[in-house]
């Protein structure tokens, strides 16, 4: 009989960040603010003689994962993973960070590694990091909240705020990002354009994140016009970073950014990545 293990971790919604460069992986990271969400990335870990990665979205499914692949090869396992999420890939909702969360918190119980919470985190920070997949979010998913992450890295100071208020998100295409994280001109444009403050609440976080993205420069064409939309409506609402979609919130929301694509009904998360079960 084939071990399995399964856990959960949640995405995250980044709406400004700064990077920081550091001596290594650990401490290299981004400062900036943003929201766990309720959903994520589910994934599902059994034993095997090589490692494969399969990534499941809403029925379609793609092989290979090079930071999950590289993560187990650091912990000197090998395993068959399937990753399944119902948000678009690469669309600035954090699941390259929420696949190795779940997939290291499903690996650790299945092979019984006893690796803390911190430890499992800082695996999935390194991997993020090294493969320009993300330089926050994993941070930022430990636990639920809105965040805001005053240092780089998984043990640098982070305030949460619990909000009952639901959050909208549409999202037009891929937005790589690792072409953006490795562009000079655009780094600098971003850390000039960083707002240096905590959001207060829900709809004080969207209009921090929206004065950052004005002056970061980042906003396509495409997202512009569901920002205007937005503006006209009074919808507190920004782009997600990164990705070439839009974040909302308030009454009229979701109303207004179904006009531009499948809306996503999101909730602040509680909690991290945890285990779902282990089969024997």
């Amino acid at each position: 009989m084939v071990r399995t293990a399964v856990a959960f971790s949640p995405g995250h919604i980044s709406g400004y960040f700064r990077r920081i460069e550091g001596i290594g992986p650990e401490d290299t990271g981004s400062v900036g603010a943003g929201v766990v969400i309720d959903e994520g990335v589910r994934s599902t870990v059994e034993e095997a003689h090589e490692t494969s990665v399969r990534v499941v979205r809403q029925g379609h499914a793609s092989a290979g994962s090079p930071p999950v692949e590289y993560a187990l090869e650091r912990l000197g396992v090998t395993a068959r993973v399937t990753t399944e999420c119902r948000l678009p890939i690469g669309a600035g909702f954090g699941l390259s960070a929420a696949a190795l969360l779940a997939t290291l918190t499903a690996i650790n119980h299945l092979f019984d590694l006893g690796l803390s919470p911190d430890e499992v985190g800082a695996r999935a920070h390194e991997a993020e990091v090294l493969h320009r997949t993300g330089l926050g979010d994993v941070a930022a998913s430990m636990s639920g909240g809105v965040v805001c992450r005053t240092g780089a890295g998984i043990h640098g100071d982070i305030t949460r705020i619990y909000s009952e208020e639901a959050l909208y998100a549409v999202s037009l295409g891929p937005l790589p990002t690792a072409s953006v994280l490795s562009s000079p001109a655009a780094m600098a444009r971003i850390t000039a354009a960083y707002p240096d403050r905590c959001p207060r609440d829900l709809a004080d976080f969207c209009r921090l994140s929206r004065g950052f993205a004005e002056k970061s420069g980042l906003i396509a064409p495409e997202v512009r016009r569901v920002l205007e939309a937005c503006d006209a409506a009074g919808v507190p609402a920004s782009m997600t970073m990164l990705g070439n979609g839009v974040f909302a919130t308030g009454g009229a929301a979701e109303q207004v950014l179904s006009g531009f694509g499948e809306v996503y009904a999101l909730r602040v998360a509680r909690r991290g990545a945890y285990l779902i079960e282990v089969k024997p």
